[in-house]
Formats: structure tokens, C-alpha cells, sequence
């Protein structure tokens, strides 16, 4: 575009005729003529001089009409054609242009297409996420809806809970008891210290409980993730199992195996915000041994999850909010 105007720049637009360029230079009327002036003989004899003829006044020359001295004005001498040396910079320009901002535009779409720790100067480090696969909801069986949806206001999962389950990430080792298929009851009280598997057996065989679910793996960076889901036979059984574990936990009572004392984590507890789930966050209260544990309670509908999560020297918040967050969204 600078090229194009710089040589309609060069090129100019044609002059326009000035009207003042036709007009007629008129001798100005009534000016006497002189007459002509000589030697006179005295001996001469006298002769006559014939008097002067008057002399007559000039016509007046009418006035021009500027209109009509434009028209008469001969027109304007065409531009000199433009030398070929002058052509030939132009196109030479005008490519150097179009090769210039192709190019950058090429620079530009393969880093935007790049990776941001691929670009050299913008590089930054892992905030500590897991890098998990694309996630998607399973199919439904024709004539059935989500729960939360019009249409299942009993708030029921209408397909298998094993496809429910959080995938492990990219790097993990799946732990090769919990492969996500289908666990039995101890599975997920072996998760419960001792003193209270006894009490929590008792009371899931109250609460017409279905199926449970489960998948585990560790990462390189050295934490043991447990995923499990309970699905009762209604809402009313899963949200009663929620409060009833929610109010042991305030007691210290049904902990995890080897947590002594446990104190709310507040922070994935807000951060994670899914309409219709609740979500309730706790972790091992210092001091504690040499491996710190961290699980949520998660309660959508008629399933209930539970995921812990161990580490030597302590848990990582970033990955078990991500987890927590992602569980959560697969349930809701």
C-alpha cells in the first residue's frame, strides 16, 4: 500500500487551466496620436499647413467572458510518459513488499501454532497440572436424560459408572488392582482405617448401595491417586451416606488409613464449583508421618466419590484440585 501511494505521489493529477491565462490585452482608447515634429524654414513662403485630422477614438473592445476564455484557452500539454527506468523501480519495490509480508506473515502463524515452551524467550515452567486425555460424557441409552436435566428430576445416572471415572494421566502408572472396572465393597474400605471399616460395611448395607468403581495410578512425581464411585439405588441413599461421612470426619471418626487428625481444605473446597455437586475437601492435619494424605468427598445425584490422594513429604494442592475438579465435572 506505501509503495501504491508514493507513486501516485510521483505521478501527480494534470494542472488546471487558470481562466486569468486567456485574457486579451486591450490598447486603451481616445490615446492621441503625436504629430510628427521638424525644422521650419523661415524664408519659405508661407504655406498652408493643412490642419491636423482628428483623430478618431478607437472602438471600445467589448469585455471577455471568463467562460469563454477558459474554452478558448488551449488545452494543457499531457504528462510526460514515465521512463522505464522509474517503472521498472516500482515493480522492483512493490515485489520486494508482497516477498517481505508473506514472510512475516508466515513467522508469525508458525509461532502462534507453536507451543508456548517452544518459543525460545517464552518459555515458562508447569504450574504442577496433569497433562489428562480429552474428556467426554458417555452416550445415553435412547429416551433417557443427565441427571440435573428435565426429565430425570430423580437425579440418576442413566449409564455404566465405570465410564464415569477420571482417566489417569499421561505419565501415570495404573495401579493394577483399580483399573476402573468393578470393585467390591472392601476395595473402598481398605481406603478407611480400621477402627472404622466395621461401621462403614454396616451402614452401605443399609443404603441399598449398587455398584462401586474404582481406579487408582501414581504419577513421576510420586503421588498415589484412588478414585472410587458409589452409586446407591436413589439420591436420598447417596446424599444420607454424604452427610452421615461429612459429620464422622468433623469427629475425627472414619478417616482414612493411617490419618490421625484432619482439617478442612478450604481452598480446593471453593475453587471447585460445579452446578448441582457437592464437593467437600479435607487433608492430614500436621504434623504427620512421613507421607501427608489428601482426599474430597463428591456427591452428584445418586453417586457419591471419593478420591484420596498420598505423598511422601506432602500433597501437591495444583493436581488434587485438578482431579477433584475434573471427577466432579464428569459426575455433574
Amino acid at each position: 500500500m506505501t509503495e501504491q501511494a508514493q507513486t501516485e505521489t510521483r505521478t501527480g493529477t494534470p494542472a488546471e487551466t487558470d481562466a486569468g491565462t486567456g485574457a486579451v490585452v486591450v490598447a486603451e482608447a481616445g490615446s492621441p496620436v503625436p504629430a510628427q515634429a521638424g525644422p521650419v524654414d523661415v524664408d519659405a513662403p508661407s504655406v498652408p499647413v493643412p490642419a491636423a485630422a482628428p483623430v478618431l477614438a478607437a472602438d471600445p473592445v467589448p469585455p471577455v467572458d471568463p467562460v469563454l476564455a477558459t474554452e478558448a484557452a488551449p488545452a494543457p500539454a499531457p504528462a510526460p510518459k514515465k521512463s522505464r527506468r522509474v517503472l521498472w523501480g516500482i515493480v522492483r519495490w512493490t515485489a520486494a513488499v508482497l516477498v517481505c509480508g508473506g514472510v512475516g506473515a508466515g513467522a508469525a502463524m508458525g509461532i502462534t501454532a507453536m507451543e508456548r515452551t517452544d518459543v525460545p524467550g517464552l518459555a515458562t515452567e508447569s504450574d504442577g497440572r496433569w497433562e489428562y486425555p480429552e474428556l467426554a460424557l458417555p452416550a445415553l441409552p435412547e429416551g433417557v436424560q443427565r441427571p440435573f436435566t428435565d426429565g430425570n428430576e430423580a437425579e440418576i445416572h442413566h449409564t455404566d459408572v465405570r465410564k464415569l471415572l477420571l482417566p489417569a494421566p499421561a505419565g501415570a502408572t495404573v495401579d493394577p488392582k483399580l483399573k476402573g472396572g468393578w470393585a467390591g465393597v472392601d476395595s473402598y474400605l481398605a481406603e478407611l482405617t480400621e477402627q472404622g471399616r466395621g461401621e462403614v460395611k454396616a451402614y452401605l448395607a443399609d443404603s441399598a448401595l449398587r455398584h462401586v468403581a474404582a481406579r487408582g495410578w501414581t504419577t513421576p512425581d510420586g503421588t498415589s491417586t484412588r478414585i472410587h464411585l458409589l452409586r446407591f439405588s436413589s439420591v436420598a441413599f447417596a446424599e444420607d451416606f454424604k452427610d452421615e461421612m461429612a459429620g464422622r470426619l468433623v469427629r475425627s471418626e472414619w478417616l482414612p488409613d493411617g490419618v490421625e487428625t484432619q482439617e478442612a481444605d478450604a481452598g480446593t473446597t471453593q475453587d471447585v464449583e460445579v452446578p448441582y455437586v457437592a464437593v467437600y475437601a479435607y487433608k492430614e492435619a500436621e504434623p504427620y508421618g512421613p507421607r501427608q494424605t489428601r482426599w474430597s468427598l463428591i456427591q452428584a445425584g445418586d453417586t457419591f466419590a471419593v478420591v484420596t490422594q498420598t505423598r511422601k513429604g506432602g500433597t501437591l494442592t495444583v493436581p488434587f484440585q485438578q482431579t477433584v475438579a475434573l471427577q466432579a465435572q464428569l459426575l455433574g
